[in-house]
């Protein structure tokens, strides 16, 4: 049985435009310019022809960036917003998380806040009794339930919010990304109990940036970008297919950050030969440097996994018999976190005479999120610099693994018998 059908969703929202302050529907009607305060560039689709259909005990994810329609989404399936255009229809009682502190009152207590919430979802006077303890006892709230809700922390706010929904026991749980707040402990209880609701066949429609819990818990993902449909598949599918997305988006940034350093230096070059970030006289010039793949496509996006290949074009304007090529790799704290040159490795210099190219490959960049600045250098066995590069040259590695520190090293866990432990879901680097 279909218990939830998007059909053809489509939401428009107007722009906020000082131009438009004073404005009354009188106004605008009276001088004819009702039109003009409806231009498509003053107008924003939050949601464009969705369509999808969630089927009793499936539990069903979006995802998205800030900004693809997720929430909004939501919102229309809620009925606290309608469509432009199309139609929503939900089967059975639908219990909501959407927003942090949403159909609380601020200046009343929790214990009141619980009453009214559950005569909002349907219940009696009595029924809300029966489980307040229960509810109270979730949230962890005991001490806190007859003070003001507007004293309440955020993370206070969702752990009594979460109660109520899971609670009332509907038939179609909502969640969006307030689990976000939520501290370490409880967190894992609210995806035991959004576990227990899957075991007993209830639907859930559940939004969130935490990849790795929606690939474990959803049976389909649904993809949104600027408000279109991207994809319906299977979780795993849906979120790779997003993450590349993202991959590729920050590798176009990347690839623009790089073109403006090129052409600042080419200006200043022009103007100053020496330059922070650059010195040298050039006897032997670094004239390019590309950041690679291990295939050899450019690219500056990279997983903890990944190999990179660090190409160097140099120019020798005479016969050098001299020369040392070196490279380091630094965080954006300025921590180096490894560096190298051919002098350390053990080579030895012949003779370098006109243009060549050097290449650096790395296996495995076994890095932790963030990003990284290069410094690319040519000189003398005694440090005397032909030409340096400071700095000039980034890429970032983007992984789901939440390590801290300089770098991601190989390694693995195991356990003696007597520890209970669940291992976590196979995620992607």
């Amino acid at each position: 049985m279909v218990v939830i059908d998007v059909d053809n969703v489509t939401r428009i929202y107007q722009k906020y435009s000082s131009r438009h302050r004073f404005k009354t529907f009188k106004s605008s009607f009276v001088k004819g310019d009702f039109f003009k305060a409806l231009k498509p560039d003053e107008l924003v689709t939050a949601l464009d022809n969705v369509n999808f259909k969630v089927r009793e005990g499936t539990t069903f994810g979006v995802i998205g960036e800030n900004g693809s329609g997720k929430s909004t989404l939501l919102k229309i399936i809620t009925g606290i917003a309608k469509p432009t255009s199309g139609r929503v229809s939900v089967q059975g009682k639908v219990s909501a998380l959407i927003e942090l502190g949403a159909g609380f009152h601020p200046e009343i207590s929790g214990r009141e806040n619980i009453y009214i919430n559950g005569i909002m979802l349907g219940l009696t006077k009595k029924e809300i009794a029966h489980k307040f303890d229960d509810i109270v006892r979730f949230a962890q709230l005991e001490d806190f339930i007859d003070a003001p809700v507007k004293t309440y922390s955020s993370g206070m706010y969702m752990r009594l919010g979460f109660s109520i929904a899971i609670n009332v026991n509907p038939d179609v749980l909502l969640i969006d990304e307030v689990l976000a707040v939520g501290d370490a402990a409880f967190v894992p209880k609210c995806l035991d109990r959004i576990d227990d609701f899957r075991r007993r066949n209830k639907t859930i429609l559940f939004v969130s940036h935490d990849l790795s819990t929606v690939e474990k818990i959803c049976d389909q993902v649904l993809w949104l970008k600027e408000g279109k449909m991207r994809m319906i598949a299977e979780p795993k599918r849906a979120i790779d297919a997003y993450l590349q997305d993202i991959a590729e988006m920050q590798e176009e940034e990347f690839e623009f950050r790089q073109k403006a350093i090129e052409e600042e230096v080419a200006k200043e070059e022009e103007v100053e030969d020496r330059r922070e970030g650059r010195w040298g006289k050039k006897e032997i010039e670094i004239t390019k440097v590309r950041v690679k793949s291990i295939e050899g496509k450019e690219k500056h996006v990279f997983s903890p996994d990944e190999g990179m290949q660090i190409e160097i074009d140099v120019k020798a304007k005479s016969r050098i018999k001299d020369f040392v090529f070196g490279i380091g790799i630094f965080n954006s704290q300025g921590i180096s976190c490894y560096g190298t040159n051919t002098e350390s490795e053990d080579f030895e210099p012949l003779s370098i005479e006109g243009t060549g190219r050097v290449i650096c490959r790395i296996a495995k960049l076994n890095l932790i999120n963030g990003t990284y600045y290069l410094d690319v250098a040519t000189h003398k066995k005694d440090g005397y610099p032909y030409d340096y590069h400071r700095k000039m040259y980034a890429f970032m590695i983007s992984s789901l693994h939440k390590d801290v520190g300089v770098f991601r090293p190989a390694h693995s866990w195991s356990f003696s018998p007597d520890i209970k432990i669940k291992p976590p879901p196979t995620k992607k680097a």
